[in-house]
């Protein structure tokens, strides 16, 4: 019979994951209970894809704000901590930050503008356009930036977040300056202590300060890199990934990815004789069109990946294919034709023109995006995702 379905992607539900549940049984076992209700098969290159959220759980990956005061205090002891481009976020960043506070004397918070790394905005660009502000070149105190664009509250969260990061750091009775800049050069007229909070531009921050004079430079992954009082801790990414758990804790990006997802695969490859393909995914990488925020405040999209999700896709554009080399042929003709050049394609189609057009990001970025917006953020109940035909194309 002629197959006439292509990809397929299912959210799988599962318990409820606590501290101490074994992952890797329960998602093989959750595999196999929804393949045997919904009566699909499992069959080689198929996909399982796990949220990095129910990992961590499962590993008990959590620190407190006094983990992380602790940690700040023994990096910057009593100098002034330059502060620099968080993201505005309650759920990643403020908890975070109350930690940061806590461990500081005195801090100097320097926002980007006119929004984050990631897209959320202090200021639209048009305001900035108006009022005559270079955001590449001009340093605004806060009093510059409420003279020019008063309180602003977030279009999503409806917070101010200058007045709450403050307010957050003030709780501990510290002195908060806060100041707006894009270059990261412009903290050390502040101080040369800085923890530098961007994320995916954080390399390229941490040797520019380095090298105009800062002394104790840290990132956000140099934070909780290990455990301190017995502490959660992520030794690849520290805090980078984490999430709010509580007022006074966050969730750690999971440990030890990649020791977990073969294991996961080689119990599948146990039960079933089938190879799966299986990743651990937090963020999508994907961009909001309406909010422009980018979805991609982890360090990465998969921190585990079995190795036959390594790589790129390696595809030709069918409408390509048809409007040029076939343009003169129809039907099943066509179809044939089409058929027969996707075999005989080449093992690299970097710089072809039949390639144009497709999607150059990595199979575990693009699987991510799919199991993220698959699994939503809410109450999906579904933090594991099972993708069938994905290396599937047009001949099988």
């Amino acid at each position: 019979m002629e197959r006439v379905v292509g990809t397929v992607v299912r959210g799988l539900r599962c318990p409820i994951i606590n501290e101490g549940d074994k992952i890797d049984e329960i998602a093989t076992s959750t595999l196999l209970r929804a393949a045997e209700v919904e009566g699909f098969k499992i069959e080689d290159r198929d996909i399982l894809t796990i949220t990095e959220s129910i990992v961590a759980r499962a590993q008990g990956n959590y620190a407190t704000i006094d983990n992380i005061a602790k940690d700040i205090n023994e990096k910057f002891g009593d100098d002034t901590i330059g502060v620099i481009f968080p993201i505005l976020s309650r759920n990643r960043f403020a908890i975070c930050l109350r930690g940061i506070a806590k461990g500081a004397k005195k801090i100097v918070l320097m926002l980007s503008y006119p929004s984050d790394e990631v897209g959320n905005h202090l200021v639209d660009i048009e305001e900035l356009d108006e009022k005559g502000i270079n955001p590449w070149s001009d340093v605004l105190t806060e009093a510059d930036f409420r003279k020019h664009f008063g309180y602003k509250k977030h279009r999503f969260t409806g917070i101010d977040y200058v007045d709450y990061y403050k307010s957050l750091i003030e709780e501990y009775g510290v002195e908060c300056e806060v100041i707006f800049s894009n270059n990261p050069k412009t903290i050390l007229d502040y101080t040369k202590n800085v923890l530098t909070c961007d994320i995916h531009t954080r390399f390229r921050t941490k040797k520019i300060l380095k090298n105009n004079g800062g002394e104790k430079i840290y990132s956000l992954d140099d934070i909780l890199s290990k455990s301190i009082d017995g502490s959660g801790y992520n030794a690849d990414y520290g805090l980078l990934g984490s999430n709010k758990s509580t007022e006074e804790s966050v969730k750690l990006f999971p440990r030890d990815s990649q020791a977990l997802v073969e294991r996961i695969q080689a119990s599948i490859k146990e039960k079933t004789g089938k190879t799966v393909e299986v990743m651990v995914y937090g963020d999508g990488a994907f961009k909001d069109p309406v909010g422009k925020i980018w979805e991609l405040a982890d360090p990465v999209v998969s921190p585990g990946y079995t190795k036959g999700l390594d790589g790129t896709p390696n595809e030709v554009k069918l409408k390509y294919l048809a409007d040029n080399n076939f343009a003169d042929l129809r039907g099943e003709e066509l179809q044939n034709a089409i058929s027969e050049y996707i075999k005989n394609k080449e093992d690299d189609l970097v710089g072809a023109m039949e390639a144009q057009g497709t999607t150059p990001r990595r199979l575990t970025d693009l699987i991510g995006s799919l199991s993220d917006l698959t699994s939503g953020s809410g109450d999906k109940g579904t933090p594991m995702i099972y993708i069938k035909g994905y290396f599937d194309n047009y001949t099988k």
